[in-house]
């Protein structure tokens, strides 16, 4: 304590200063403060709902101003990852998934539809579900991999407790989409599991 007032890390002021800039209030300072101590980190306040946003004051020009951030963060990201042939940019992959499911408050399944020389043909997402089960229909993946000529398939969920590993549920349902795959000639090549800040890959782990 110095003055009677707490000496935040220099990584939380950062934080709180980025968020303060974003919000027109007068009293943005302390609305940041508010959200950083309420939720785990700036990633859990940007993408929270408006409900939970508007709670602690914001408005709807400041929730704008949160989602215009993200989508530009996941823009940039993506474009980096269609640059080059997916499996051997990996690092970009990662780094546009961490941006785009990382901190969704429920589970997300997505899958990148990939060609023959596994370019991203399309990035989808299949289906949402709760904070610990998403719902997967190979069937309905494998349906629109063909609409689509993929060739292969990454599938792609989030554990919004933020530990990546792999659930029992997760490892049946990827053997599934992998068995239903192979039977049309479509691969798949990875699922991964995305946390905060971290990831498992079922081809890393010996799981596909």
């Amino acid at each position: 304590m110095k003055g009677g007032l707490a000496v935040l890390p220099a990584q939380e002021t950062e934080e709180q200063d980025l968020l303060a800039g974003l919000l027109a209030s007068q009293q943005g300072k302390a609305c940041a403060s508010a959200l950083l101590q309420h939720f785990p980190s700036i990633g859990h306040v940007i993408t929270a709902e408006a409900a939970q946003l508007r709670a602690f004051g914001l408005t709807g020009r400041d929730i704008a101003a949160f989602r215009l951030v993200r989508e530009i963060a996941c823009r940039m990201a993506k474009a980096e990852v269609r640059s080059r042939p997916v499996l051997g940019n990996w690092q970009a992959l990662i780094a546009y998934l961490q941006t785009a499911m990382a901190y969704e408050q429920v589970e997300q399944f997505r899958i990148l539809f990939l060609d023959t020389k596994n370019n991203l043909i399309a990035d989808e997402v299949q289906q949402h579900g709760t904070v610990n089960h998403t719902p997967v229909y190979p069937r309905e993946v494998l349906k629109r991999a063909l609409v689509l000529n993929a060739t292969a398939l990454i599938a792609v969920h989030n554990h919004p407790s933020g530990d990546p590993k792999p659930s029992r549920a997760d490892i049946e349902m990827t053997r599934e989409l992998k068995a239903a795959g192979k039977a049309l000639e479509v691969e798949l090549h990875d699922h991964v599991v995305i946390g905060h800040g971290t990831h498992a890959s079922f081809r890393s782990l010996g799981l596909l």
